[in-house]
């Protein structure tokens, strides 16, 4: 009875992450790449999405702070980030990115800041929505419903 529970809480988590807009269609089809031999994949993947970004973010945030910054190297920067987000489907994230992107565009510097705040906290929001969902997903060896 237990194992319906935290099966049926693994489902609701996951679907919540679609209903408020969190994850798009290719966090499924990163699920459908998991298999036997892989049934970590998805939570592989966001290992290292999350320690990749968290080191572009950190280069963003502080290229911000120096006077020598460029529009391209920050659009490099916000560039990758994009690219990694739109692959593991993280839309929230992808979202301020793209807005942000289209601030700096205009040269709004402190429109570019408060982008990058808000790319941040989503970001963060993200990586808190997810790790207890893998960690609960890992502890009961729940196969993804693809």
């Amino acid at each position: 009875m237990e194992s319906k529970h935290v099966h049926q809480q693994i489902a609701a988590m996951r679907q919540s992450f679609f209903d408020e807009e969190v994850l798009d269609e290719f966090f499924s089809q990163l699920e459908q790449l998991e298999d036997q031999n892989n049934p970590n994949f998805v939570e592989e993947v966001f290992t290292m999405y999350f320690r990749d970004s968290t080191t572009l973010l950190e280069t963003v945030e502080q290229a911000m702070k120096t006077i020598s910054i460029t529009f391209a190297k920050m659009d490099k920067i916000l560039h990758q980030l994009k690219g990694s987000s739109a692959s593991v489907g993280a839309k929230k994230v992808l979202n301020e990115i793209n807005k942000t992107r289209q601030v700096l565009e205009k040269g709004n510097l402190e429109g570019t800041k408060a982008g990058i705040w808000e790319m941040r906290k989503e970001y963060e929001s993200l990586k808190a929505k997810l790790e207890p969902y893998f960690q609960l997903k890992q502890a009961n060896s729940v196969p993804q419903e693809k």
